[in-house]
C-alpha cells in the first residue's frame, strides 16, 4: 500500500495524526482529539480514513457508558423534580400526629429549609433521610388537579409521582380521591437523583456506586429521552496501532517535511502579496474520474408509498387524511388514554406556541369523552376515575400517531366500512436504524357486524406478505389504551432480525360508543417505513430520506 499511495494525496488531517503517532504504541480517537485539540468527530473521521488506507489497524475494542443530563434534566436541577415538588407540596399540608413534639418541630424546619433551597431541589440529607418514620396524615389531602396547580406541574407528572410514591408506601388515596403522606421520610434514591442532576458533564458508568447506577437506570433512556433527566449514550471505543504500511509513510512524511498545514487553494491575495512564493500547497489529482450526472426520476419511496394507496383502495379500502397539527382530544384523550397515566409517556408530543388551542372541538363531544373517563360512560366501565381536563384536552399538539385520525373518521364511520390513511407523525425519538423522529405509518379501520379478531389478524397478515414482502411473520400480545384484546405483528429482516410492524386491536366501546358506534372496529397501525427497507433491501431507516442524492437516485424501484 505504501508503495503505490502518493504522500500528497494524504489530507491534511491525516498528516497531522500520523506525524504525533509513536510507532509501538496503541491510540484511540479521543486520545488524538485531545492531543491535537479537534473534535471527537474531525479524530474520528481521520482514523477512519487511515484505516481504509491500511496505514493503522484496529487493535481492541470495548463500549463504555455515559449518562449525559438532558434538556429536561436541566430544568429539574433547577426548579426540582416533579416527585421533589409533589413531595413538597403534600409535606407543607402534613402535621405530625407523633406525641413527640420536639421531633416534630425538627422535622418542619428541615422541610422548611429545603423548600427553600434555590435550585429547587431537597438536598438536605439530614431532614429526608432520617431514620425517624413518623405517622403523618394530611389535613384534608390533595386532589391530582390541585397538586398540578400548586407546583405548576402536569397532571400526568402528578400521576407519574403518585406511582412512583405509592409503590414505596409513601402515599396513599383517600376515599375522597384525595392524595395524601403516609411517612415524612423522602426517599434516598430521589436524594442520590438530585446529586447526579447536579453534574454538568456526562457521568461515566465505571466511576459511578451501586446506588447511583440503580437510580440512573430507572432515569434513563437510550431512546425518547426527551422525557427523561438522562440520556443514555454508548461509546465504542477503538484503540489502533501503525501498520508496517504506516511506519513507511511516517518516514516519507517526515523526510519530504509534510506538516499538514499544506494549502489547498491559491487565492488571490496569495497572488497579490507573493505570499504563494513560500507557501507549500497540496498536491492535485486530474486523474479522478468525474462526478457521475444524475438523470431526473421518481423518489423510490414515494414511488412506494402511492403503490401502497393504489392496492389499498383496489382492496376496497376509502382512504382519509388529515391536519399535521391534532387537538390532544383526537390525539390521545378520543382514544380513551388517560391524561394522567405513565401509558400516555410513548406519545410525548411536540406542543404547537402559537395557537396553543383548538376551538374547533365541539363541547358535546368532550363532553362525552369525558364521561368516559371519569365514569365509563353509560356502558359497563368504571373509567379511569379522575377529573378530566376540559383545557388541556384543546391543547395542539403535532400528531403522535396516525390513530387519531381514526378517531375522527369514527364521527362520520359508514357501517359497513373499511378506512385507511398514510399519516405522518412525530415524536421526540433518539434517531438511530430503526427510529425515527418523524416517519410514516399507515392506519385503517374496519368496522361491521361481522369484524372480529381473526379478521384483524387476517389483514396484518396480508399487510406483511403483500406490502412488506416478509417471508417470516409472527403475533406478539400487546397492550394499547385504546384496544382490547391487541396484537403487535413482527417481521424478520434479513439484517435487522425480527422487527415490529406495528400494533393493532379492536377498538374498546370507551373509544367507540361516544360517537355513537355500536358494532365491532378492527384498527391498526403499522411503520410503513419499515416495510419499505424489507422491500428496498435497507437496514437503516435514515436511508429512507437521505440527503445523498446520488444514493436515492441509484436506489432500486420495487412493486407492491
Amino acid at each position: 500500500m505504501a508503495e503505490s499511495l502518493s504522500i500528497q494525496e494524504l489530507h491534511p488531517l491525516e498528516i497531522i495524526v500520523l506525524r504525533s503517532l509513536i510507532l509501538a504504541k496503541p491510540f484511540t480517537a479521543r486520545a488524538i482529539a485531545e492531543h491535537h485539540s479537534l473534535s471527537l468527530g474531525q479524530a474520528n473521521q481521520a482514523l477512519s480514513w487511515l484505516n481504509a488506507k491500511a496505514l493503522i489497524t484496529a487493535h481492541q475494542s470495548h463500549t463504555e457508558r455515559y449518562y449525559e443530563r438532558t434538556p429536561l434534566g436541566e430544568e429539574w436541577n433547577t426548579v426540582g423534580s416533579p416527585m421533589q415538588r409533589f413531595f413538597r407540596a403534600l409535606e407543607r399540608t402534613s402535621i405530625d400526629t407523633s406525641t413527640d413534639k420536639e421531633v416534630s418541630n425538627s422535622s418542619s424546619s428541615s422541610s422548611s429549609n429545603s423548600s427553600s433551597n434555590s435550585s429547587g431541589n431537597i438536598l438536605d440529607n439530614s431532614a429526608h433521610s432520617s431514620t425517624h418514620n413518623l405517622d403523618v396524615c394530611t389535613r384534608e389531602g390533595l386532589s391530582i388537579q390541585e397538586l398540578a396547580q400548586q407546583e405548576g406541574i402536569s397532571q400526568q407528572e402528578v400521576g407519574s409521582a403518585f406511582g412512583f410514591f405509592k409503590t414505596r408506601n409513601i402515599v396513599e388515596l383517600d376515599s375522597n380521591k384525595k392524595i395524601r403522606l403516609c411517612t415524612s421520610v423522602y426517599p434516598d434514591d430521589l436524594i442520590i437523583l438530585s446529586e447526579l442532576l447536579s453534574y454538568k458533564d456526562a457521568l461515566s458508568e465505571k466511576s459511578l456506586t451501586d446506588e447511583q447506577r440503580n437510580v440512573l437506570s430507572e432515569f434513563s433512556k437510550k431512546r425518547g429521552s426527551s422525557t427523561s433527566p438522562f440520556r443514555i449514550v454508548e461509546e465504542e471505543i477503538v484503540s489502533y496501532t501503525l501498520s508496517e504500511q504506516g511506519k513507511a509513510v511516517i518516514e516519507q512524511i517526515h523526510s519530504q517535511g509534510l506538516t499538514g498545514e499544506e494549502k489547498s487553494k491559491l487565492t488571490s491575495k496569495m497572488l497579490k502579496d507573493g505570499t504563494w512564493h513560500h507557501v507549500q500547497f497540496r498536491a492535485y489529482n486530474v486523474s479522478l474520474p468525474p462526478s457521475r450526472t444524475a438523470v431526473g426520476r421518481r423518489n423510490a419511496y414515494s414511488d412506494f408509498l402511492v403503490q401502497v394507496k393504489d392496492k389499498l383502495t383496489s382492496l376496497g379500502f376509502e382512504e382519509y387524511d388529515g391536519s399535521l397539527v391534532q387537538a390532544e382530544f383526537w390525539n390521545a384523550d378520543a382514544l380513551f388514554m388517560p391524561q394522567f397515566h405513565s401509558a400516555r409517556e410513548i406519545h410525548d408530543v411536540y406542543r404547537i406556541a402559537h395557537p396553543t388551542h383548538d376551538t374547533t372541538v365541539s363541547d358535546a363531544d368532550i363532553q362525552a369523552v369525558a364521561d368516559m373517563h371519569e365514569k365509563g360512560g353509560n356502558i359497563a366501565s368504571r373509567g379511569w376515575r379522575y377529573s378530566f381536563d376540559k383545557d388541556f384536552t384543546r391543547r395542539l399538539v403535532l400528531r403522535s400517531q396516525g390513530t387519531c385520525l381514526s378517531a375522527r373518521q369514527l364521527k362520520a364511520l359508514k357501517v359497513p366500512g373499511r378506512y385507511f390513511g398514510i399519516t405522518r407523525v412525530f415524536r421526540p425519538d433518539q434517531v438511530d436504524a430503526t427510529h425515527l423522529s418523524d416517519f410514516y405509518q399507515t392506519e385503517g379501520i374496519a368496522a361491521g357486524d361481522d369484524v372480529n379478531f381473526c379478521t384483524l389478524l387476517g389483514l396484518l397478515k396480508l399487510f406483511a406478505e403483500e406490502f412488506a414482502h416478509a417471508k417470516e411473520v409472527r403475533y406478539v400480545p400487546g397492550y394499547f389504551p385504546f384496544t382490547e384484546p391487541s396484537v403487535e405483528v413482527h417481521i424478520r429482516h434479513p439484517v435487522l432480525g425480527w422487527i415490529e410492524l406495528g400494533g393493532s386491536g379492536i377498538f374498546r366501546p370507551e373509544v367507540t360508543r361516544p360517537f355513537g358506534i355500536e358494532v365491532p372496529v378492527a384498527a391498526w397501525g403499522m411503520g410503513i417505513d419499515r416495510m419499505a427497507t424489507l422491500q428496498m433491501g435497507i437496514s437503516d431507516l435514515r436511508d429512507l430520506f437521505s440527503y445523498d442524492l446520488e444514493k436515492v437516485a441509484r436506489r432500486r424501484h420495487i412493486r407492491v
